[in-house]
């Protein structure tokens, strides 16, 4: 072999040397902004990816409710189960089973999906039907809702029947009968 020859083996080995220690850097650096791109992904946006999944849910107040994830909105979503329906607020959430591995990005949402929680009850309480509100204390209020104010709801339980008030950010869910 010529001194050429030794001169360009030795160029072309130092050549693959540099292109792998920049693909080890390269694949080190994707890894790190695959990390802080993460760090952006809610679990709202998780749980909008896992729309139409069953999931089991583990609440605040009510405990563990499964069934099929029907809608996720801001701060709340609908789940459908074998024997209730639930709304129940993403603030009451510990935990959730069952997901997509996506995320579907906030821009990327339906329109319905920037309805609060109120427009849920409203819908409820439109129905008339007896429901059960879920309080993240573990408390329970059985009867009808009535109406929705700005960060309450007003529901008609017991008998006689009296009004009691909920506060909005006391509530964990609402559970159909």
């Amino acid at each position: 072999m010529s001194w050429e020859e030794e001169l360009f083996a030795v160029l072309d080995d130092l050549e693959a040397q540099a292109a792998g220690m920049y693909d080890a850097e390269r694949t080190l650096e994707l890894a790190d902004r695959a990390r802080a791109e993460y760090r952006e992904v809610t679990l709202a946006a998780r749980l909008q990816a896992s729309v139409g999944r069953e999931v089991v849910l583990h609440v605040r107040g009510p405990g563990v409710v499964s069934g099929r994830l029907d809608r996720v909105a801001h701060g709340w979503l609908v789940l459908t189960g074998a024997a209730q329906d639930w709304v129940v607020r993403t603030a009451a959430l510990a935990a959730v089973d069952g997901t997509s591995d996506r995320a579907v990005p906030e821009v990327a949402w339906p329109a319905v999906a920037r309805l609060g929680v109120g427009s849920a009850l409203r819908r409820l309480a439109d129905a008339g039907e007896r429901c059960v509100l879920h309080r993240l204390d573990g408390g329970r209020h059985d009867g009808t809702l009535r109406r929705v104010g700005a960060d309450f709801v007003e529901v008609l339980e017991g008998d006689p029947p009296r009004v009691g008030l909920v506060a909005l950010e006391g509530l964990a869910a609402a559970s159909s009968r």
